[in-house]
């Protein structure tokens, strides 16, 4: 069984995302969104500097629309098959909410652990949606490194860190590789 509650440890040992189009409705509702997105932040945040946000993209058309422009503005040679694909995630799921990174100015905490800290609010956001009885996915792709959606969804130096889909599985939630914990896993000295 995946994302087995039963235990901490059972559910750490079984956590697994979903795909996000094979996701289908309930999707969390606005409450255990807010939930979620609060235990989502507790995490590791050397200085308190809180260097991560979020977007709850709540109007799905609107951002398929963003999601087509940026992609025409980038390939106006592309095709409609290629439009379609592109657009197409920007339905998936029965709920989408954006991570960004928010860099901090600080003369003590370094980019690099700020950067650290919005991985863990990532990682704490599928724990959250899986912890409420969802499955949950972490997607960047192209959109999160596009000029046109970053500049429609981020403020300042803000980035895109990924798109979190979030939604109850419509298809049994598979295994992947996981790798040789003795190819990973050394000792010092």
């Amino acid at each position: 069984m995946f994302n087995d509650l039963s235990s901490l440890p059972a559910y750490l040992a079984s956590r697994r995302s979903g795909k996000p189009r094979d996701m289908i409705a309930p999707g969390p509702d606005s409450a255990q969104l807010d939930a979620i997105l609060q235990l989502a932040m507790r995490t590791p945040d050397h200085g308190k500097l809180f260097p991560w946000r979020f977007v709850k993209i709540t109007d799905r058309p609107a951002f398929g629309a963003l999601l087509e422009q940026a992609f025409v503005s980038a390939n106006p040679d592309s095709r409609p098959a290629q439009i379609e694909a592109v657009v197409a995630p920007a339905f998936m799921a029965p709920t989408l909410v954006a991570l960004l990174y928010a860099p901090q100015a600080s003369a003590k905490i370094p980019a690099w652990e700020q950067q650290l800290s919005v991985g863990a609010v990532g990682m704490n956001l599928l724990h959250a949606a899986h912890a409420h009885g969802f499955v949950a996915s972490w997607i960047t792709g192209w959109a999160s490194y596009d000029p046109v959606v970053r500049t429609a969804l981020c403020d300042g130096e803000e980035q895109i860190s990924g798109f979190f889909y979030i939604g109850s599985p419509g298809q049994p939630l598979e295994e992947r590789p996981r790798p040789d914990a003795a190819d990973i896993i050394r000792s010092w000295p």
